[in-house]
Protein backbone atom coordinates (compact mmCIF):
# COMPACT_ATOMS: atom_id res chain seq x y z
CA UNK A 1 0.00 0.00 0.00
CA UNK A 2 2.90 2.31 1.09
CA UNK A 3 4.43 1.76 -2.68
CA UNK A 4 1.11 2.56 -4.10
CA UNK A 5 0.87 5.90 -2.54
CA UNK A 6 4.66 6.47 -3.27
CA UNK A 7 4.00 6.16 -7.12
CA UNK A 8 0.94 8.03 -7.32
CA UNK A 9 2.36 10.72 -5.47
CA UNK A 10 5.35 11.04 -7.88
CA UNK A 11 2.96 10.89 -10.73
CA UNK A 12 1.10 13.99 -9.19
CA UNK A 13 4.34 15.48 -8.78
CA UNK A 14 5.38 15.05 -12.72
CA UNK A 15 1.87 15.67 -13.74
CA UNK A 16 2.19 19.03 -11.90
CA UNK A 17 5.33 20.32 -12.47
CA UNK A 18 4.95 19.76 -16.75
CA UNK A 19 1.57 21.71 -16.35
CA UNK A 20 3.72 24.41 -14.54
CA UNK A 21 6.33 24.29 -17.22
CA UNK A 22 3.83 25.08 -20.39
CA UNK A 23 3.76 28.40 -19.26
CA UNK A 24 7.88 28.87 -18.64
CA UNK A 25 9.25 30.47 -21.35
CA UNK A 26 13.06 30.77 -20.14
CA UNK A 27 15.53 27.63 -19.91
CA UNK A 28 16.90 29.13 -16.93
CA UNK A 29 13.52 30.03 -14.68
CA UNK A 30 12.54 26.42 -15.83
CA UNK A 31 15.89 25.16 -13.92
CA UNK A 32 15.09 27.24 -11.00
CA UNK A 33 11.31 26.06 -10.63
CA UNK A 34 12.19 22.83 -10.74
CA UNK A 35 14.80 22.65 -8.52
CA UNK A 36 12.74 24.21 -5.96
CA UNK A 37 9.69 22.15 -6.32
CA UNK A 38 11.99 18.78 -6.24
CA UNK A 39 14.00 19.60 -2.96
CA UNK A 40 10.55 20.62 -1.60
CA UNK A 41 8.96 16.49 -2.92
CA UNK A 42 12.45 15.04 -1.87
CA UNK A 43 12.47 16.88 1.61
CA UNK A 44 16.46 17.90 0.63
CA UNK A 45 18.36 19.54 3.04
CA UNK A 46 20.31 21.01 -0.57
CA UNK A 47 19.56 21.34 -4.48
CA UNK A 48 21.75 22.64 -7.64
CA UNK A 49 21.73 22.88 -10.81
CA UNK A 50 25.91 22.78 -12.48
CA UNK A 51 26.86 23.84 -16.00
CA UNK A 52 29.81 23.00 -18.04
CA UNK A 53 30.23 25.83 -20.55
CA UNK A 54 32.42 25.28 -23.78
CA UNK A 55 36.04 25.86 -23.24
CA UNK A 56 35.95 25.57 -19.62
CA UNK A 57 37.59 22.39 -17.61
CA UNK A 58 35.07 22.70 -14.76
CA UNK A 59 31.63 22.64 -14.05
CA UNK A 60 30.15 26.06 -12.41
CA UNK A 61 27.51 26.35 -10.20
CA UNK A 62 24.42 27.79 -12.18
CA UNK A 63 22.12 27.74 -8.49
CA UNK A 64 22.40 26.54 -5.19
CA UNK A 65 19.06 26.16 -2.57
CA UNK A 66 20.23 27.34 -0.35
CA UNK A 67 22.22 29.84 -1.38
CA UNK A 68 25.92 29.65 -1.09
CA UNK A 69 25.79 26.06 -0.34
CA UNK A 70 29.28 24.14 -1.32
CA UNK A 71 29.25 21.23 -3.91
CA UNK A 72 32.04 18.67 -5.44
CA UNK A 73 32.34 20.55 -8.89
CA UNK A 74 34.97 17.72 -9.79
CA UNK A 75 32.12 15.51 -9.27
CA UNK A 76 29.52 17.34 -11.18
CA UNK A 77 31.94 17.94 -14.09
CA UNK A 78 32.12 14.28 -14.24
CA UNK A 79 29.17 13.61 -14.34
CA UNK A 80 28.06 15.95 -16.87
CA UNK A 81 31.37 14.58 -18.97
CA UNK A 82 29.62 11.18 -18.51
CA UNK A 83 32.97 9.89 -17.06
CA UNK A 84 31.98 9.10 -13.41
CA UNK A 85 28.51 8.02 -12.07
CA UNK A 86 28.76 9.59 -7.87
CA UNK A 87 28.76 6.56 -5.82
CA UNK A 88 27.08 8.77 -3.25
CA UNK A 89 23.66 7.56 -1.44
CA UNK A 90 22.21 10.67 0.03
CA UNK A 91 22.90 12.08 -3.47
CA UNK A 92 20.18 12.21 -6.43
CA UNK A 93 21.65 13.81 -9.38
CA UNK A 94 19.83 13.41 -13.45
CA UNK A 95 21.54 15.13 -16.58
CA UNK A 96 19.09 17.62 -18.30
CA UNK A 97 19.52 17.60 -22.29
CA UNK A 98 19.78 20.47 -24.24
CA UNK A 99 20.31 20.59 -28.13
CA UNK A 100 21.10 16.79 -28.76
CA UNK A 101 23.75 16.91 -25.52
CA UNK A 102 23.66 16.96 -21.70
CA UNK A 103 23.66 20.74 -20.97
CA UNK A 104 22.84 20.10 -16.87
CA UNK A 105 23.73 18.22 -14.09
CA UNK A 106 20.43 18.76 -11.26
CA UNK A 107 21.32 17.56 -8.28
CA UNK A 108 19.49 16.99 -4.81
CA UNK A 109 21.46 16.11 -1.50
CA UNK A 110 20.29 15.03 1.94
CA UNK A 111 22.89 14.03 4.30
CA UNK A 112 22.51 11.00 6.54
CA UNK A 113 19.24 9.60 4.51
CA UNK A 114 19.85 7.64 1.43
CA UNK A 115 18.02 7.47 -1.69
CA UNK A 116 17.01 3.95 -2.88
CA UNK A 117 16.29 2.71 -6.90
CA UNK A 118 12.63 4.32 -7.03
CA UNK A 119 13.98 7.58 -6.16
CA UNK A 120 16.62 7.12 -8.79
CA UNK A 121 14.22 6.42 -11.41
CA UNK A 122 11.72 9.44 -10.03
CA UNK A 123 14.77 11.69 -10.68
CA UNK A 124 15.36 11.05 -14.10
CA UNK A 125 11.69 11.33 -15.00
CA UNK A 126 11.92 14.50 -13.81
CA UNK A 127 14.94 15.67 -15.77
CA UNK A 128 13.56 13.73 -18.93
CA UNK A 129 9.91 16.33 -17.84
CA UNK A 130 12.43 19.07 -17.32
CA UNK A 131 14.35 18.28 -21.10
CA UNK A 132 11.17 18.55 -22.77
CA UNK A 133 10.17 21.73 -21.32
CA UNK A 134 14.07 23.74 -22.56
CA UNK A 135 13.13 21.65 -26.20
CA UNK A 136 9.66 23.23 -26.47
CA UNK A 137 11.02 26.43 -25.10
CA UNK A 138 13.87 26.32 -27.91
CA UNK A 139 11.45 25.34 -30.35
CA UNK A 140 8.83 28.03 -29.70
CA UNK A 141 11.67 30.70 -29.83
CA UNK A 142 12.48 29.11 -33.72
CA UNK A 143 8.70 29.71 -34.73
CA UNK A 144 9.59 33.41 -32.58
CA UNK A 145 12.37 33.95 -34.71
CA UNK A 146 10.88 32.97 -38.18
CA UNK A 147 7.85 34.80 -37.51
CA UNK A 148 9.79 37.90 -36.86
CA UNK A 149 11.76 37.55 -39.95
CA UNK A 150 8.22 37.12 -41.75
CA UNK A 151 7.20 40.89 -40.31
CA UNK A 152 10.08 42.26 -41.17
CA UNK A 153 9.57 41.09 -44.59
CA UNK A 154 6.69 42.70 -44.94
CA UNK A 155 7.73 45.97 -43.88
CA UNK A 156 10.04 48.21 -45.83
CA UNK A 157 13.22 48.08 -43.92
CA UNK A 158 16.64 49.07 -44.57
CA UNK A 159 18.65 45.90 -46.36
CA UNK A 160 21.00 46.15 -43.77
CA UNK A 161 18.18 45.92 -40.62
CA UNK A 162 16.94 42.59 -42.51
CA UNK A 163 20.89 41.30 -43.09
CA UNK A 164 21.17 41.61 -38.87
CA UNK A 165 17.52 40.42 -37.57
CA UNK A 166 18.69 37.24 -39.71
CA UNK A 167 22.04 37.26 -37.88
CA UNK A 168 20.59 37.62 -34.25
CA UNK A 169 17.79 35.27 -34.75
CA UNK A 170 20.73 33.08 -35.38
CA UNK A 171 22.36 34.12 -32.17
CA UNK A 172 18.88 33.55 -30.15
CA UNK A 173 18.81 29.88 -31.95
CA UNK A 174 22.57 28.48 -31.68
CA UNK A 175 23.95 30.73 -28.70
CA UNK A 176 27.27 31.13 -30.69
CA UNK A 177 29.70 32.87 -28.62
CA UNK A 178 32.41 34.08 -31.21
CA UNK A 179 30.00 35.40 -34.45
CA UNK A 180 27.78 34.85 -37.46
CA UNK A 181 28.26 36.23 -40.74
CA UNK A 182 25.96 37.12 -43.89
CA UNK A 183 27.78 36.78 -47.15
CA UNK A 184 26.04 37.52 -50.15
CA UNK A 185 26.88 36.04 -53.88
CA UNK A 186 25.88 38.91 -56.68
CA UNK A 187 24.73 38.41 -60.00
CA UNK A 188 26.52 35.15 -60.63
CA UNK A 189 30.10 36.50 -59.41
CA UNK A 190 33.35 34.15 -58.34
CA UNK A 191 32.86 35.73 -55.05
CA UNK A 192 31.62 36.23 -51.96
CA UNK A 193 30.89 39.21 -49.88
CA UNK A 194 30.45 40.01 -46.31
CA UNK A 195 27.59 42.33 -45.86
CA UNK A 196 27.03 41.61 -42.29
CA UNK A 197 28.97 40.47 -39.33
CA UNK A 198 27.65 40.19 -35.66
CA UNK A 199 31.05 39.60 -32.79
CA UNK A 200 29.61 38.32 -30.02
CA UNK A 201 32.79 37.35 -28.24
CA UNK A 202 34.12 41.42 -27.97
CA UNK A 203 30.50 43.18 -29.22
CA UNK A 204 33.10 45.27 -30.85
CA UNK A 205 32.00 46.23 -34.98
CA UNK A 206 33.49 44.18 -37.79
CA UNK A 207 36.14 45.21 -39.82
CA UNK A 208 35.79 42.87 -42.49
CA UNK A 209 32.39 44.82 -43.75
CA UNK A 210 32.92 44.51 -47.63
CA UNK A 211 35.40 42.04 -47.60
CA UNK A 212 35.17 39.94 -50.71
CA UNK A 213 36.22 36.07 -51.02
CA UNK A 214 36.80 34.86 -53.97
CA UNK A 215 35.57 31.14 -54.25
CA UNK A 216 36.52 28.13 -56.73
CA UNK A 217 34.22 26.46 -59.23
CA UNK A 218 34.75 23.62 -56.59
CA UNK A 219 34.00 25.71 -53.73
CA UNK A 220 30.95 26.83 -55.44
CA UNK A 221 29.61 23.01 -55.89
CA UNK A 222 29.98 22.28 -52.23
CA UNK A 223 27.65 25.33 -51.85
CA UNK A 224 25.16 24.41 -54.51
CA UNK A 225 24.53 21.18 -53.00
CA UNK A 226 22.45 23.00 -50.31
CA UNK A 227 23.61 21.23 -47.16
CA UNK A 228 24.89 22.52 -44.03
CA UNK A 229 28.22 21.95 -43.31
CA UNK A 230 29.66 21.71 -39.58
CA UNK A 231 33.67 22.09 -39.16
CA UNK A 232 35.99 21.65 -36.20
CA UNK A 233 39.28 22.95 -35.85
CA UNK A 234 41.81 20.81 -34.66
CA UNK A 235 45.14 22.66 -34.24
CA UNK A 236 45.62 24.79 -38.17
CA UNK A 237 43.25 22.11 -39.81
CA UNK A 238 39.97 21.69 -40.24
CA UNK A 239 37.80 18.77 -39.79
CA UNK A 240 34.17 18.52 -41.49
CA UNK A 241 31.66 16.27 -39.50
CA UNK A 242 30.81 13.93 -41.93
CA UNK A 243 34.25 13.62 -43.08
CA UNK A 244 33.37 14.52 -46.18
CA UNK A 245 36.78 16.47 -48.38
CA UNK A 246 34.87 19.77 -47.37
CA UNK A 247 37.78 21.29 -45.43
CA UNK A 248 38.77 23.86 -48.26
CA UNK A 249 35.38 25.17 -47.53
CA UNK A 250 36.51 26.15 -43.98
CA UNK A 251 39.46 27.27 -44.78
CA UNK A 252 37.83 29.66 -47.25
CA UNK A 253 35.53 30.99 -44.57
CA UNK A 254 38.15 31.28 -41.84
CA UNK A 255 39.32 35.09 -42.45
CA UNK A 256 39.19 36.05 -39.18
CA UNK A 257 42.40 33.70 -38.48
CA UNK A 258 44.65 36.47 -38.93
CA UNK A 259 43.36 38.38 -36.52
CA UNK A 260 45.49 40.24 -33.96
CA UNK A 261 43.38 39.66 -30.87
CA UNK A 262 45.07 36.25 -29.50
CA UNK A 263 43.87 32.19 -29.67
CA UNK A 264 40.86 33.58 -28.22
CA UNK A 265 39.97 34.94 -31.34
CA UNK A 266 40.30 32.39 -33.58
CA UNK A 267 36.91 30.58 -34.76
CA UNK A 268 37.25 26.88 -33.68
CA UNK A 269 34.02 25.34 -34.55
CA UNK A 270 31.90 26.77 -37.48
CA UNK A 271 28.40 26.18 -39.31
CA UNK A 272 28.67 27.36 -43.05
CA UNK A 273 24.50 26.89 -44.59
CA UNK A 274 24.52 27.85 -48.35
CA UNK A 275 21.58 30.02 -49.01
CA UNK A 276 20.11 28.21 -52.33
CA UNK A 277 16.86 29.08 -54.21
CA UNK A 278 15.24 27.78 -57.17
CA UNK A 279 17.65 29.89 -59.49
CA UNK A 280 20.92 30.02 -57.89
CA UNK A 281 22.95 30.46 -55.21
CA UNK A 282 22.29 33.80 -52.96
CA UNK A 283 24.73 33.64 -50.36
CA UNK A 284 26.01 31.70 -47.67
CA UNK A 285 24.96 32.11 -43.62
CA UNK A 286 28.13 31.69 -41.56
CA UNK A 287 28.26 30.78 -37.68
CA UNK A 288 31.07 30.49 -35.69
CA UNK A 289 32.51 29.11 -32.16
CA UNK A 290 35.59 29.90 -30.19
CA UNK A 291 35.80 26.03 -28.99
CA UNK A 292 36.04 22.84 -30.80
CA UNK A 293 33.25 20.99 -31.08
CA UNK A 294 30.89 23.44 -29.43
CA UNK A 295 28.88 23.74 -32.47
CA UNK A 296 26.53 20.10 -32.79
CA UNK A 297 24.58 18.33 -35.50
CA UNK A 298 21.02 20.17 -33.09
CA UNK A 299 22.71 23.52 -34.50
CA UNK A 300 22.94 22.55 -38.17
CA UNK A 301 19.35 21.51 -37.70
CA UNK A 302 18.06 24.59 -36.27
CA UNK A 303 20.01 26.21 -39.38
CA UNK A 304 18.25 24.14 -41.50
CA UNK A 305 15.07 25.36 -40.27
CA UNK A 306 15.78 28.51 -40.73
CA UNK A 307 18.02 28.96 -44.07
CA UNK A 308 15.41 28.31 -46.64
CA UNK A 309 13.49 31.24 -45.05
CA UNK A 310 16.30 33.47 -44.75
CA UNK A 311 17.70 32.54 -48.64
CA UNK A 312 13.94 33.86 -49.91
CA UNK A 313 13.88 36.86 -47.63
CA UNK A 314 17.78 37.76 -49.14
CA UNK A 315 16.46 36.97 -52.47
CA UNK A 316 12.94 39.30 -52.90
CA UNK A 317 15.54 41.89 -51.34
CA UNK A 318 17.32 41.44 -54.50
CA UNK A 319 14.84 41.84 -56.66
CA UNK A 320 13.31 44.62 -54.82
CA UNK A 321 16.54 46.44 -55.18
CA UNK A 322 16.73 45.81 -58.86
CA UNK A 323 13.40 47.10 -59.16
CA UNK A 324 14.42 49.94 -57.46
CA UNK A 325 17.65 50.65 -59.53
CA UNK A 326 15.18 50.37 -62.40
CA UNK A 327 12.42 52.93 -61.13
CA UNK A 328 15.37 54.72 -59.92
CA UNK A 329 16.16 55.18 -64.48
CA UNK A 330 12.70 55.42 -64.68
CA UNK A 331 12.45 58.22 -62.15
CA UNK A 332 15.46 60.29 -63.52
CA UNK A 333 13.84 60.36 -67.17
CA UNK A 334 10.44 61.32 -65.80
CA UNK A 335 12.12 64.05 -63.58
CA UNK A 336 13.52 64.92 -66.61
CA UNK A 337 10.36 64.96 -68.43
CA UNK A 338 9.02 66.97 -65.32
CA UNK A 339 11.92 69.46 -65.87
CA UNK A 340 11.10 70.13 -69.43
CA UNK A 341 7.53 71.08 -68.66
CA UNK A 342 8.31 73.20 -65.19
CA UNK A 343 11.65 75.20 -66.89
CA UNK A 344 9.60 75.41 -70.15
CA UNK A 345 7.37 78.41 -68.98
CA UNK A 346 10.32 79.76 -67.24
CA UNK A 347 12.45 79.51 -70.53
CA UNK A 348 9.70 81.06 -72.72
CA UNK A 349 9.64 84.02 -70.57
CA UNK A 350 13.00 84.64 -70.67
CA UNK A 351 13.09 84.35 -74.04
CA UNK A 352 9.75 86.21 -74.56
CA UNK A 353 11.40 89.24 -72.56
CA UNK A 354 14.01 89.23 -75.21
CA UNK A 355 11.78 89.49 -78.42
CA UNK A 356 10.50 92.72 -77.92
CA UNK A 357 13.67 94.03 -77.04
CA UNK A 358 15.31 93.03 -80.47
CA UNK A 359 12.62 94.51 -82.48
CA UNK A 360 12.36 97.89 -80.92
CA UNK A 361 16.22 97.42 -81.47
CA UNK A 362 16.08 96.57 -84.93
CA UNK A 363 13.21 99.96 -85.35
CA UNK A 364 15.74 102.17 -84.13
CA UNK A 365 18.29 101.27 -86.21
CA UNK A 366 16.09 101.27 -89.04
CA UNK A 367 14.41 104.71 -88.43
CA UNK A 368 17.73 106.16 -87.23
CA UNK A 369 17.11 106.71 -83.84
CA UNK A 370 19.74 105.00 -82.32
CA UNK A 371 20.43 105.91 -78.57
CA UNK A 372 23.58 104.35 -77.55
CA UNK A 373 22.22 104.68 -73.70
CA UNK A 374 18.84 102.37 -74.38
CA UNK A 375 21.21 100.73 -76.53
CA UNK A 376 23.51 99.11 -73.65
CA UNK A 377 20.31 99.10 -71.43
CA UNK A 378 18.00 96.64 -73.36
CA UNK A 379 21.86 94.44 -75.00
CA UNK A 380 21.96 93.96 -71.05
CA UNK A 381 18.42 92.71 -70.31
CA UNK A 382 18.97 90.45 -73.40
CA UNK A 383 22.37 89.39 -72.06
CA UNK A 384 20.85 88.48 -68.58
CA UNK A 385 17.71 86.78 -70.14
CA UNK A 386 19.86 84.71 -72.31
CA UNK A 387 21.85 83.86 -69.42
CA UNK A 388 18.74 82.64 -67.67
CA UNK A 389 18.20 80.15 -70.25
CA UNK A 390 22.12 78.88 -70.06
CA UNK A 391 21.92 78.37 -66.54
CA UNK A 392 18.48 76.25 -66.88
CA UNK A 393 19.85 74.31 -69.55
CA UNK A 394 23.37 74.00 -67.88
CA UNK A 395 22.10 72.39 -65.40
CA UNK A 396 19.82 70.14 -67.26
CA UNK A 397 22.85 69.07 -69.03
CA UNK A 398 24.81 68.41 -65.84
CA UNK A 399 21.88 66.53 -64.30
CA UNK A 400 21.69 64.49 -67.99
CA UNK A 401 25.31 63.99 -68.08
CA UNK A 402 25.37 62.47 -63.96
CA UNK A 403 23.28 59.97 -64.96
CA UNK A 404 25.55 56.97 -64.82
CA UNK A 405 26.83 56.00 -60.77
CA UNK A 406 30.25 55.30 -61.71
CA UNK A 407 31.93 57.12 -58.82
CA UNK A 408 31.37 55.91 -55.44
CA UNK A 409 31.75 59.81 -54.07
CA UNK A 410 29.57 62.96 -54.58
CA UNK A 411 30.03 66.42 -53.40
CA UNK A 412 26.77 68.25 -51.68
CA UNK A 413 27.69 71.92 -52.53
CA UNK A 414 28.14 70.75 -56.20
CA UNK A 415 24.41 68.41 -56.30
CA UNK A 416 22.79 71.62 -54.27
CA UNK A 417 23.77 74.12 -56.83
CA UNK A 418 23.08 71.89 -60.02
CA UNK A 419 19.57 71.57 -58.43
CA UNK A 420 19.30 75.22 -57.62
CA UNK A 421 20.46 76.16 -60.66
CA UNK A 422 17.48 74.66 -62.72
CA UNK A 423 14.84 75.81 -59.84
CA UNK A 424 16.50 79.01 -58.99
CA UNK A 425 14.25 81.23 -61.85
CA UNK A 426 11.20 80.01 -61.35
CA UNK A 427 11.61 80.38 -57.72
CA UNK A 428 12.20 83.94 -57.78
CA UNK A 429 9.09 84.64 -60.58
CA UNK A 430 7.26 82.80 -57.43
CA UNK A 431 8.28 85.48 -55.14
CA UNK A 432 10.16 81.95 -53.39
CA UNK A 433 13.21 83.54 -51.51
CA UNK A 434 16.18 80.16 -51.76
CA UNK A 435 18.84 80.61 -48.67
CA UNK A 436 21.82 78.61 -49.37
CA UNK A 437 24.56 77.43 -46.65
CA UNK A 438 26.91 75.49 -47.18
CA UNK A 439 30.97 76.19 -45.35
CA UNK A 440 33.73 75.29 -47.75
CA UNK A 441 34.86 72.91 -45.87
CA UNK A 442 32.21 70.03 -46.37
CA UNK A 443 33.75 66.65 -47.47
CA UNK A 444 32.44 64.35 -50.07
CA UNK A 445 30.04 62.47 -48.84
CA UNK A 446 29.85 58.33 -49.73
CA UNK A 447 27.14 58.36 -52.24
CA UNK A 448 27.23 59.12 -56.58
CA UNK A 449 27.28 62.61 -57.61
CA UNK A 450 24.18 61.85 -59.39
CA UNK A 451 22.00 59.96 -56.79
CA UNK A 452 22.96 63.35 -54.57
CA UNK A 453 21.49 65.55 -57.69
CA UNK A 454 18.51 63.63 -57.85
CA UNK A 455 17.83 63.72 -53.95
CA UNK A 456 18.37 67.12 -53.75
CA UNK A 457 16.58 68.23 -57.35
CA UNK A 458 13.50 65.82 -55.40
CA UNK A 459 13.65 67.62 -52.35
CA UNK A 460 14.06 71.25 -53.68
CA UNK A 461 10.91 70.50 -56.26
CA UNK A 462 8.55 69.66 -53.43
CA UNK A 463 9.72 72.00 -51.35
CA UNK A 464 9.19 74.64 -54.68
CA UNK A 465 5.86 73.25 -55.45
CA UNK A 466 4.86 73.44 -51.21
CA UNK A 467 5.30 77.00 -52.01
CA UNK A 468 3.55 78.43 -54.69
CA UNK A 469 2.78 81.82 -53.71
CA UNK A 470 5.79 83.23 -52.07
CA UNK A 471 8.03 82.26 -48.94
CA UNK A 472 11.54 81.24 -47.83
CA UNK A 473 13.24 77.65 -48.74
CA UNK A 474 16.68 77.32 -46.29
CA UNK A 475 19.36 74.90 -47.26
CA UNK A 476 21.51 74.22 -44.47
CA UNK A 477 24.55 71.78 -44.92
CA UNK A 478 26.68 71.24 -41.80
CA UNK A 479 29.77 68.49 -41.47
CA UNK A 480 29.39 65.81 -38.28
CA UNK A 481 31.41 63.45 -36.91
CA UNK A 482 32.26 61.02 -40.11
CA UNK A 483 28.29 62.12 -41.92
CA UNK A 484 27.01 65.49 -43.49
CA UNK A 485 23.81 66.64 -42.80
CA UNK A 486 21.45 68.67 -44.85
CA UNK A 487 18.35 70.33 -43.98
CA UNK A 488 15.46 71.65 -46.18
CA UNK A 489 13.00 73.75 -44.73
CA UNK A 490 10.32 75.47 -46.60
CA UNK A 491 7.45 78.13 -45.03
CA UNK A 492 4.84 75.93 -47.51
CA UNK A 493 1.31 74.72 -46.85
CA UNK A 494 2.87 72.02 -45.00
CA UNK A 495 1.87 68.16 -44.91
CA UNK A 496 -1.67 67.07 -43.09
CA UNK A 497 -0.84 64.67 -40.13
CA UNK A 498 -3.02 61.80 -41.78
CA UNK A 499 -0.48 62.01 -44.69
CA UNK A 500 2.92 61.83 -42.73
CA UNK A 501 3.20 58.24 -42.10
CA UNK A 502 2.46 57.76 -45.20
CA UNK A 503 4.88 60.03 -47.56
CA UNK A 504 7.25 57.82 -47.97
CA UNK A 505 5.08 54.55 -49.61
CA UNK A 506 5.95 54.05 -53.00
CA UNK A 507 3.32 55.43 -55.07
CA UNK A 508 1.50 57.44 -52.22
CA UNK A 509 1.08 61.35 -53.71
CA UNK A 510 -1.46 64.03 -52.91
CA UNK A 511 -0.28 65.86 -56.48
CA UNK A 512 -3.08 65.72 -59.04
CA UNK A 513 -0.15 64.44 -61.74
CA UNK A 514 2.43 63.00 -59.17
CA UNK A 515 3.90 59.00 -59.04
CA UNK A 516 4.69 58.73 -55.37
CA UNK A 517 8.06 57.76 -56.32
CA UNK A 518 9.85 60.85 -55.82
CA UNK A 519 10.59 60.52 -52.01
CA UNK A 520 10.66 57.42 -51.93
CA UNK A 521 13.45 56.94 -53.97
CA UNK A 522 14.97 59.11 -52.24
CA UNK A 523 14.75 57.39 -49.06
CA UNK A 524 16.29 54.02 -50.96
CA UNK A 525 18.93 56.15 -52.27
CA UNK A 526 20.06 57.09 -48.74
CA UNK A 527 19.42 53.62 -47.65
CA UNK A 528 22.24 52.05 -49.85
CA UNK A 529 24.82 54.67 -48.49
CA UNK A 530 23.62 53.82 -44.85
CA UNK A 531 22.27 57.25 -45.03
CA UNK A 532 18.91 58.82 -43.44
CA UNK A 533 16.09 60.97 -43.93
CA UNK A 534 13.34 62.33 -41.40
CA UNK A 535 10.39 64.87 -41.96
CA UNK A 536 8.96 66.80 -39.99
CA UNK A 537 5.93 68.98 -41.14
CA UNK A 538 2.87 70.71 -39.98
CA UNK A 539 -0.33 71.62 -42.39
CA UNK A 540 -0.30 75.69 -43.02
CA UNK A 541 3.27 76.12 -41.56
CA UNK A 542 5.70 74.69 -43.28
CA UNK A 543 7.97 71.24 -43.99
CA UNK A 544 11.31 70.34 -42.34
CA UNK A 545 13.22 67.54 -44.43
CA UNK A 546 16.69 66.44 -42.43
CA UNK A 547 19.22 64.26 -44.44
CA UNK A 548 21.84 62.32 -43.36
CA UNK A 549 24.96 60.76 -45.37
CA UNK A 550 27.85 58.91 -44.30
CA UNK A 551 31.34 60.99 -44.97
CA UNK A 552 33.19 59.28 -48.39
CA UNK A 553 36.48 56.74 -47.08
CA UNK A 554 38.92 58.22 -49.37
CA UNK A 555 40.92 55.04 -50.96
CA UNK A 556 44.57 56.21 -51.40
CA UNK A 557 45.66 56.14 -55.22
CA UNK A 558 47.76 53.35 -56.03
CA UNK A 559 50.31 54.30 -58.47
CA UNK A 560 49.79 53.06 -61.78
CA UNK A 561 46.25 51.88 -61.14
Amino acid sequence: MLQVQRELAALKFIDDLSAQLKDVRDPQKALRHALRDTRDFFQAADSCVAMLRPGREQAELLFTLPRQTSWDLDLLTRFIRHTQWPGQRDMLIGSVQRRGGAWAAFAIMRPGHAFDRDDRRLIARITAVLSAAVHRIDRDRLLGVRDRIDRKMMEQIHPKDLFYQILDGLRSLTLYDHSSALLIREDNEASLRVVAEQIAWTKAKSERIGLRIPITDAAAALLQSAQVFGFDRHGDRWREWRKQPAGDLAALLDYNRDAADGEGSREASMLCAPLVTRDSLVGVLKIAARYPEQLKPFDAELVEHFRAQAAVAIQNLHRAESLRARVVTAERKHAMADLARSVAHDVNNALGSMLPLIQEMQVDLRSGTFAPTVFAEDLNQVQKSLQVCRRIFGGMLTFARNASRQSRDGQVRRAIETASVILRYGMSRSAIELHIDIPDDIPAVACSQSDLEQVFLNLLTNAREATPHGGRIAVTVRSTDHAVEIAIADTGCGIPREHLPRILEPFFTTKPHGNGLGLSICRSVLWEVDGSMTIQSEAGTGTRVHVRIPQAVLQPHVQGS
